[in-house]
């Protein structure tokens, strides 16, 4: 018996801190998360979002985009809202493009271009608290297999936002 009883202080002594173990990762992960700058999962609905504007970028991108926003951006957008209230989110789908065959035989020479194969999604979340670091603005880059870019990658975004402080870190008006 006197076995017996030290085996279940032991399995309750293990267990105990296993506990303990546990709710300790669990708020240091938080903590990571809630100081980064980066938004570090894509939000979900974000193809169902409204369309905000189109973008093409020549250059080493060669890409066209489209740029898409929640309903608070959206809001946001239509009553010429500045700074941007937090819950605002922007998507930015990114395509390489090609020229349309169809189409240009239509119009008799090379003129039309559509989107071919997607290369990245990016997002801005406002969340003033969150962000503060970053002008209220977190944010994130994905590319097509869901994988975030890399740290390096990611440090580019804010000074370039940074640069359009008028606008509040927006490009797309």
């Amino acid at each position: 018996m006197r076995r017996s009883s030290y085996e279940g202080i032991i399995c309750l002594v293990v267990a105990v801190a296993t506990v303990a173990s546990v709710i300790a990762l669990v708020s240091v992960s938080g903590q990571e998360t809630q100081n980064s700058i980066y938004v570090a999962t894509m939000p979900s609905g974000y193809r169902d979002w409204q369309w905000v504007s189109s973008a093409h970028e020549e250059g080493n991108l060669n890409s066209l985009g489209a740029v898409l926003g929640n309903d608070v951006a959206i809001k946001a957008y239509r009553e010429r809202t500045l700074p941007f209230p937090d819950g605002t989110i922007i998507a930015a789908l990114h395509y390489r493009h090609t020229a349309s065959e169809d189409n240009n035989k239509v119009f008799g020479r090379e003129q039309s271009f559509v989107p071919s194969s997607p290369t990245n999604i990016q997002f801005m979340v406002k969340d003033s608290k969150k962000y503060a670091a970053t002008g209220g603005w977190g944010f994130g880059h994905f590319n097509t297999d869901g994988k975030t870019g890399d740290e390096a990658f990611m440090k580019t975004c804010f000074p370039c936002h940074e640069k359009t402080k008028a606008t509040d870190l927006v490009f797309t008006r």
